[in-house]
């Protein structure tokens, strides 16, 4: 199952770090925050990526480009005329890692839609490559495929910053809509799992895929929630890296769970 990471926005309300860089190599303990999500599925077994990129979208082929060198100890042996490099010792992953230029002002639904053919007729999974969590991937994928629904989200109990569900007690989602005054906290935090036909659901390059996508999926009872209960934070603005920071110095980061 492959798993693709939202990675091509402007990252405006972290512009302090994101005029050089895309929001998702915004680094967290000298590494992109790309990395640690990939860690995290990583520690599930999914290790097929196709990372949807865009703005700047340069800088993340370049980073996995060198990944290797750069994850290895190397002697580059230049004597006696000699271009030789020596691999001592690697700690890369076994990721496959496909970088696709999804266009600069693509909206996330359109994103998607563009890598259709790297996707095949297979479920896949979706997140943003900007939110951290220690949820648990296995028991979301079993959940997803208990249902037999279009698309699982996972839903987490955040305050009323973010869009919000309307979920029954049986988990099916009745509802996606934009937040309001007396709207309760179960929000949206990506680590879906979605089946191949939720393609057919996004129109074009300016479709919102929280808008008309997840809207008629939840119309036509075809999206479910995960509950998670455990920690996820996104990194949208600068204090938000900040707090990041000091979990990963600490050695408390709480989504590290590989």
């Amino acid at each position: 199952m492959k798993v693709l990471i939202l990675a091509g926005g402007l990252g405006t309300r972290i512009s302090e770090e994101s005029q050089t860089k895309p929001k998702p190599m915004v680094e967290l303990g000298g590494m992109p925050i790309l990395w640690h999500i990939m860690k995290i599925y990583r520690h599930y077994g999914f290790n097929d990526f196709v990372i949807l990129a865009g703005y700047k979208q340069h800088v993340i082929k370049e980073y996995f480009a060198d990944y290797f060198l750069h994850t290895s100890d190397i002697t580059f042996d230049f004597s006696g005329g000699k271009n030789d490099m020596i691999v001592h010792r690697s700690t890369s992953e076994p990721w496959k890692v496909t970088v696709v230029d999804t266009g600069l002002n693509t909206m996330t639904g359109g994103r998607v839609k563009r890598v259709k053919d790297y996707i095949g007729n297979e479920p896949f999974l979706l997140t943003y490559g900007d939110g951290v969590a220690d949820i648990n991937i296995s028991d979301l994928v079993k959940f997803h495929k208990s249902h037999g629904k279009m698309v699982t989200l996972s839903a987490y109990n955040a305050g009323q910053r973010f869009g919000v569900l309307d979920i029954d007690q049986n988990g099916h989602i009745k509802e996606f809509r934009e937040k309001t005054k007396g709207d309760g906290n179960l929000v949206n935090i990506g680590y879906m799992v979605c089946q191949p036909e939720f393609l057919d659901y996004i129109k074009d390059d300016q479709t919102v895929l929280e808008k008309e996508p997840l809207e008629r999926a939840a119309a036509e009872n075809q999206l479910m929630a995960f509950k998670h209960d455990g920690y996820w934070q996104c990194m949208d603005t600068l204090r938000e890296k900040q707090v990041l920071e000091g979990l990963w110095n600490s050695g408390k980061a709480p989504w590290k769970v590989w």
